[in-house]
């Protein structure tokens, strides 16, 4: 139902990422808010690392809840603030996408809406 779309015709994706994903058939569909690093208790993890973390362990509760699963992701788009280290946020997403890819795109900004938050996180999944 989601395939990867990677045209030979074009460079290849830059980094563990599709270029697209096309959806056929799909009955249903999930587009998150930007979900942020703040855990169940409403703490909020130091390092970026940890952050990146939390977030994806609350995409999947939200996946869980609509009974979907990370294979559902077809779209990332990630907000994280200039000057952190990425690769620990691109690490946590690739360790919960387990080695499917989503068409993503990685923004950075000057900051989030709270000083606390070094990243946030909004996905589309869709599923049949």
């Amino acid at each position: 139902m989601n395939r990867q779309i990677n045209p030979k015709s074009i460079a290849p994706p830059a980094a563990n990422y599709a270029h697209a994903v096309l959806t056929q058939a799909a009955s249903r569909w999930l587009h998150t808010s930007g979900v942020v690093p703040t855990r169940p208790d409403g703490s909020v993890p130091d390092g970026v690392g940890e952050q990146a973390e939390t977030v994806w362990a609350n995409i999947g509760a939200i996946l869980s809840q609509a009974g979907m699963r990370p294979a559902d992701i077809v779209a990332v788009t990630t907000y994280a603030v200039v000057g952190e280290p990425l690769g620990p946020i691109m690490a946590a997403r690739d360790k919960f996408m387990n080695g499917r890819t989503a068409a993503s795109t990685l923004v950075t900004v000057p900051a989030l809406a709270q000083s606390a938050w070094k990243l946030e996180i909004a996905i589309v999944a869709a599923s049949a």
